[in-house]
């Protein structure tokens, strides 16, 4: 007989609103473990509601790709540490109770800049394995591989043997774990700090949020070593519940918690039945992306047109159209455009398949092809047509991660030891939901903002790029290089 062992779930939602005059996309990956039946505590999990301590992000202008060019000094003052679990705390009613141990968040972390270099490429080349790995889904696409690093690289703090060999070379996390978890540390308070010194000024709207937490089962034994690291590195506090008696309280109370740190764009991520009695650890990460083009699109230019479909069909979409100076490339069947956010350095940038070539793109993409495509960006005066867009994306990664590499993660050979000091956890699910929505606007200050940009040189030519056609895009951070985000588009209405 198959025995049947705790679970550890992870659970990823996103919300984007890029360049839209809205709420952006936050991503919320997080990971639940679920273990077999212990005693526990009762507490009903009804009075649970989650207060997770995050880092708000808020960008400040460093080069913004190739169509930024004046600099401003970031200013980059100390983040709140937050502390991790394991003495048990009380919060007042309608709160969860706490574990949290002395240790506090290092927000002064001493990584060299080669190890953040090394966690970066990893993460890339991790993502457009997944991308690869998913890409056979239908329709549109959207994820964030920053967000699933982030969580499994909490899950991978209390993995051993070779459940955590499996995961190190499907994530590509090459860091020794002394350097691998402050290398994560830093890069999120990298990003934390970037435009902090113009987080007051009028119209400058760009927010990126990154929150951490853990749900751990009442009465369960978590190793202190454990929750110490996701405290230091992560600052990830440990909220209790009861995932024995009250599972669907227990759900409720986390998608209130994801859907506090999305603005509501994600109310459900987890469904009904992913929480159940075997569950012991939930972790949780939620990123909020919200930002304004530094060049907006004029509403009053934007016009019906159509866009292909794969299939050989047509659909009419609302174009968005533009003239100006953008980081721009062309190659052997595709032209690539980046476009850059008001503040913070971080830009979408587009990758348009020529018509009928869209699935052997796709197919060729990984991490040192886009590296190399956004690393020839130059700046084109570019007479640009893009469509309007939302949508949302969700499925369960677990498969995709299974079949990348780690799959005894989700068995009974998992061995999560280094959370409990026993092998009776694995990972049950890995769910990831996510919303985007792009349009014209941006806020009056980022038009402003973007008349104050200076060129540092004339436009290297001119280029025209109508996106009537299937595309792959990717938020990214120019100073470090992470991928916030990677989509595609097969039907801007679908």
């Amino acid at each position: 007989m198959r025995t049947v062992l705790p679970g550890l779930l992870v659970v990823i939602a996103l919300l984007t609103l890029a360049g839209c005059d809205g709420e952006a996309e936050v991503t919320q990956p997080g990971t639940q473990l679920m273990a077999s039946p212990t005693a526990v505590g009762t507490e009903p999990a009804e009075q649970t509601e989650v207060a997770q301590p995050g880092t708000q992000h808020v960008a400040s202008p460093t080069v913004a790709e190739t169509e930024q060019a004046e600099q401003a000094e970031v200013a980059q003052p100390e983040t709140q540490p937050v502390a991790s679990p394991t003495v048990a705390e009380t919060e007042p009613a309608e709160q969860t109770e706490v574990a949290q141990s002395g240790m506090q968040r290092v927000t002064s972390p001493d990584v060299a800049e080669p190890d953040l270099a090394e966690l970066v490429a990893g993460n890339s080349a991790f993502a457009f394995d997944l991308y690869q790995a998913v890409r056979a889904n239908q329709g549109n696409l959207l994820y964030s591989p920053y967000s699933i690093s982030l969580a499994l690289a909490m899950t991978y703090t209390g993995a051993e043997g070779e459940t955590k060999q499996q995961m190190a070379d499907t994530l590509s996390f090459t860091l020794p774990d002394d350097r691998l978890h402050p290398a994560f540390n830093a890069l999120d308070l990298d990003l934390a700090r970037r435009g902090e010194d113009r987080q007051g000024e009028v119209g400058l709207r760009f927010q990126l949020n990154i929150a951490n937490t853990i749900w751990g089962q009442e009465g369960y034994a978590f190793l202190p070593e454990f929750l110490d690291v996701l405290a230091q590195n992560y600052g990830a506090g440990l909220r209790l519940l009861d995932f024995v008696s009250a599972p669907e309280e227990s759900r409720l109370a986390i998608n209130d918690w994801v859907s506090d740190q999305t603005e509501g764009k994600i109310p459900d991520l987890m469904p009904q039945g992913l929480i159940d009695e075997l569950t012991r650890l939930v972790l949780t990460n939620a990123i909020y992306f919200n930002a304004a083009w530094a060049f907006p699109f004029k509403p009053q230019d934007t016009e019906d047109g159509p866009f292909h479909l794969l299939d050989g069909g047509e659909v009419t979409v609302p174009m968005m159209k533009q003239g100006h100076e953008f980081g721009y490339a062309e190659g052997e069947g595709y032209q690539a455009v980046s476009l850059p956010y008001g503040v913070g350095g971080v830009s979408m940038v587009l990758l348009v398949p020529e018509a009928g070539q869209f699935e052997a793109f796709e197919s060729s993409l990984n991490a040192e092809r886009v590296d190399a495509i956004v690393k020839g960006l130059e700046r084109w005066g570019v007479t640009l047509s893009m469509p309007k867009f939302d949508f949302e994306s969700s499925f369960d990664l677990g498969e995709a991660l299974a079949t990348m590499g780690m799959p005894d993660a989700f068995s009974e050979l998992a061995d999560f030891s280094g959370m409990t000091g026993t092998r009776e956890l694995l990972i049950s699910a890995v769910v990831h939901k996510a919303f985007i929505s792009v349009d014209e606007e941006g806020t009056e200050a980022a038009a402003a903002t973007a008349a104050v940009g200076g060129l540092l040189s004339a436009p290297e030519g001119h280029a025209e790029l109508t996106v009537d056609r299937p595309f792959v895009f990717l938020i990214r951070d120019y100073e470090t290089g992470a991928v916030l985000f990677v989509g595609r588009v097969i039907n801007p209405v679908a």
